[in-house]
């Protein structure tokens, strides 16, 4: 039997962040292996038009969620919302509320956290801190890493009496294999990435190509959680322990292996009304990086925003292009290095694990197929994301192939013209081309001359 299903059942369990891409996935982990837990409090951020028990409603209503209803058909009466916010003093709950919380509340899961790598950090006057952000943070990319930071520091120092963990992940992605693989519901990191580059937007990213891409499935972000949570409550470490959720020293893939992975899978399976053909490359310098912004994304975005003012219609291509290249540019620090991490205390919490446990809860990302993961990645996209039928599939290959053949005929037309002005300009164009004719003519003249020889 699970030692951990079994330490989780008749828990009251209060998750933040409960609505994110993390936070349901770990409450739907948590009600398919420990059905009879007791109760589920979820942080419910007030929103205008919508109870607090329809947001629940539209969580269970997704995809996720199906096995988890055959399993508990009662899930519904298992999920507590609370009204809250973060931002506010005593994240703005009630006192009723934050009484129930503390007498029932028996485990925490906090998962709550901004994934906008730019935000403002909001202490003091908006000025002084856009004064002061760039000493605060150092050699940090970002206020993302530096809240992160800032965060585990005062977890250690106000949560010294308490039985608490930190797991550490790198870039989540989508399931690996539960409840199915391949689910995914937000657009951060590499879905966004993902649908770029199927959607014939992304030609080009500054990157390492040989850097560590260190991508981590949610569900064994969850397992390890779970498995995390169980071990601190049971045996209790003297200190806080750091779990690592990462696979570069365990299961190493570079971003050149990882990008035509999911090339390859877009021959397979293309998405729908793409801008161009998928194809991207990898610079490594700033000026080769400027270069192809230049022409492969801002200039193609320019063209196609006149057709549509030309024909009538709303240009959006370029307001699309800037944006995804805001985003690259928030991401370009962390696919240009390569980290290692020690991963002592995931290994230890493994050997911890019965048979049992090792399967239901499994964190070793060693086990994991890169290109078949890739490959239910870009499906999930697919599917869950951009909501594309698998039998379109056909109409979005022939689209493919006239975007193909538009590609070939405007790199002929544009050759030509070029040609036809540099042959007008200058006399060695006009002797290269006359070599270049001659020399073909002759060519011909002799391979009809050998085919009629006599052996």
């Amino acid at each position: 039997m699970s030692m951990i299903a079994a330490f989780y059942s008749s828990k009251s369990i209060l998750i933040t962040g409960a609505t994110g891409f993390l936070g349901k996935v770990l409450m739907e982990k948590l009600f398919r292996t420990s059905p009879d837990l007791k109760i589920i409090y979820i942080l419910v951020r007030p929103k205008a038009g919508q109870t607090l028990q329809q947001r629940v409603f539209q969580i269970l209503n997704s995809k996720l969620f199906e096995k988890v209803k055959e399993i508990c058909p009662d899930v519904h009466e298992k999920i507590r919302p609370i009204s809250a916010d973060l931002n506010q003093h005593d994240f703005g709950i009630s006192k009723e509320d934050m009484e129930e919380l503390l007498s029932s509340t028996n485990v925490i899961f906090h998962c709550a956290a901004t994934v906008r790598f730019d935000d403002p950090l909001r202490w003091l006057d908006d000025a002084i801190i856009d004064e002061i952000t760039p000493k605060l943070i150092g050699d940090r990319p970002n206020t993302y890493t530096y809240t992160k930071a800032l965060g585990e520091i005062v977890v250690q120092q106000e949560g010294a009496n308490m039985n608490v963990a930190i797991i550490r992940p790198s870039i989540v992605g989508a399931t690996w294999q539960e409840p199915f693989p391949g689910w995914v519901d937000n657009l951060n990191g590499p879905s966004g990435m993902i649908i770029a580059a199927g959607k014939g937007f992304l030609r080009s990213i500054k990157a390492t190509p040989l850097a560590i891409a260190d991508l981590i499935p949610a569900d064994t972000v969850i397992n390890l959680t779970l498995a995390a949570g169980w071990y601190t409550a049971v045996h209790r470490p003297k200190s806080t322990l750091i779990y690592h959720c990462t696979s570069g020293n365990l299961n190493p893939c570079n971003w050149l292996k990882m990008g035509l992975h999911v090339l390859e899978t877009f021959e397979k399976v293309p998405f729908e009304k793409a801008f161009r053909r998928p194809k991207a490359n990898f610079t490594t310098t700033s000026f080769t990086n400027h270069y192809w912004n230049a022409v492969s994304h801002r200039a193609p975005a320019v063209i196609y925003d006149i057709y549509l003012r030309l024909t009538g219609r709303k240009p959006r291509v370029t307001k699309l292009m800037n944006r995804m290249l805001r985003m690259l540019s928030m991401l370009e620090y962390f696919v240009n290095h390569s980290w290692e991490w020690s991963t002592h205390n995931t290994e230890m919490l493994m050997s911890m694990l019965s048979p049992e446990d090792q399967r239901m809860f499994n964190f070793d990302v060693r086990q994991l197929n890169w290109l078949e993961y890739i490959e239910n990645y870009v499906l999930g996209v697919k599917k869950y994301l951009l909501k594309e039928d698998m039998a379109g599939i056909p109409e979005a290959r022939q689209h493919l192939k006239r975007l193909r053949n538009i590609h070939y005929l405007f790199n002929v037309a544009l050759f030509l013209i070029i040609w036809r002005l540099l042959i007008a300009r200058w006399q060695m164009a006009r002797n290269i081309w006359f070599f270049i004719v001659t020399y073909c003519f002759k060519f011909l003249s002799y391979f009809r001359a050998s085919s009629t020889l006599k052996f």
